[in-house]
């Protein structure tokens, strides 16, 4: 399980360029499969079904798992939008915003963690402040619909192409700067199984472990680039 952390907005460069990387080195005959929010689909279709042609498959477990056990390797970014969208200032630090379902998918399906990291892809979009908990308020005094119906979990304001400024998770082209990925050396957990995921005290000590290790590894790229 290959398991990264987002930047830049909703073009997530860094995401193109790991499936670039794995495309130019396995060719299509290794299959692998990336979870996409289930409200792609929702959003628009079209573009879904775009991604699908490209290994997307909406981010269930039943559909993570089905990937797993037909021998895939599965891509994971399990920050999301919370990920994509932090500020700035949160830039060269991994935050999984307490999402834990890819720990509990490891465990059961008993594969390793392959941690994915990048360093440059949020200076392509300058995320300024997210301010999704005061406009949540106002949406819910003034009854204020949300675009495409879907509650987005964020409402960044952010400097970027093509808007400027602009506000809310809307698509965005990423400024052009230099991007360093590296791909970890992946991750063991000591036990694993069903009963293993059920334990709440020790998927959270696996969490902890995947975070800490990243982060680590974050920092090292972080130091070689600088």
């Amino acid at each position: 399980m290959l398991v990264g952390s987002h930047n830049g907005g909703t073009a997530c460069p860094d995401m193109g360029m790991m499936m670039y990387d794995w495309f130019n080195r396995f060719g299509t005959e290794r299959l692998v499969y990336g979870l996409i929010h289930p409200y792609v689909w929702k959003a628009n279709r079209q573009l879904a079904q775009i991604y699908e042609k490209t290994g997307a498959i909406e981010a269930h477990p039943k559909m993570a798992s089905a990937a797993l056990k037909k021998g895939s390797s599965l891509l994971v970014y399990p920050g999301g939008q919370y990920d994509m969208f932090r500020p700035h200032r949160l830039r060269d630090r991994i935050y999984f915003a307490g999402n834990k379902g890819f720990i509990k998918l490891a465990l059961r399906e008993e594969v390793r963690i392959v941690p994915l990291i990048s360093v440059g892809t949020h200076d392509t979009l300058i995320i300024l402040e997210d301010y999704y908990p005061q406009v949540k308020q106002l949406q819910q005094q003034w009854s204020l619909p949300w675009l495409f119906d879907i509650d987005p979990g964020v409402f960044p304001i952010y400097l970027g192409l093509p808007w400027g400024l602009g506000i809310g998770p809307m698509p965005n082209i990423p400024l052009p700067v230099q991007i360093h990925t590296r791909v970890c050396p992946p991750i063991i957990f000591e036990r694993y199984g069903r009963d293993a995921a059920k334990e709440r005290d020790y998927v959270d000590a696996c969490y902890q472990l995947v975070c800490q290790q990243m982060q680590q590894q974050l920092e090292s790229l972080i130091r070689e680039v600088g």
